[in-house]
Order: structure tokens, then sequence, then C-alpha cells
């Protein structure tokens, strides 16, 4: 069974382009790691604002280390958090 998550994110007002911009380099930098087996960043297609991400970790390990991450701690603690309105997180296992 792997380890998912699902977090939905809304940017805060005009913060919409800063934050594509570096979902996606997180994303980049998530893939490489071992236990990643798959990032992938959405936009919503009607509203700009709304950000979707599915994550998917080969087991909780693997997701915390990533959470313990240098590029995590940067990009999403030190970077896109700051730009979000709100961020809610639900997480799941494949079945």
């Amino acid at each position: 069974m792997s380890f998912v998550l699902v977090v939905r994110m809304r940017t805060r007002e005009g913060e919409e382009e800063r934050a594509v911009e570096v979902a996606r380099e997180l994303a980049e930098a998530s893939r490489h790691e071992a236990g990643c087996e798959a990032y992938v960043p959405c936009r919503d297609a009607e509203d700009p604002r709304s950000i979707l991400i599915y994550e998917q970790y080969r087991d909780k390990a693997a997701f915390e280390e990533h959470g313990a991450s240098e590029h995590f701690q940067r990009l999403a603690v030190g970077a896109l958090f700051e730009l979000m309105e709100s961020r809610e997180r639900t997480f799941y296992e494949t079945v």
C-alpha cells in the first residue's frame, strides 16, 4: 500500500502565478526523492486561485522524509504556504 496525500489550497489574491511557479519547482524536486511515487500539482481550470496537489509515497516513512527535506522546508514552508489563504490536507492509502 502506498501513502497518499491530497492537498487543496487557495492562494491569496494576486499570488496565483507565484504559487504555481513554486508548486512546479517543489514537484520537480520532490519527484527525485527515492520514496516519492507521484507528485502532481494541479490548478482549477475555472478558478486560478485553487490549487490541488496529489502526492503518493512508498509508505508513511517516505512521506515524513519528504516533509523533512531541504526543498520542502525551503519551497513549501518557506514560500508556498505564505502565498496561501487556506490549506486542507487529506490522507489516503492505495487499495
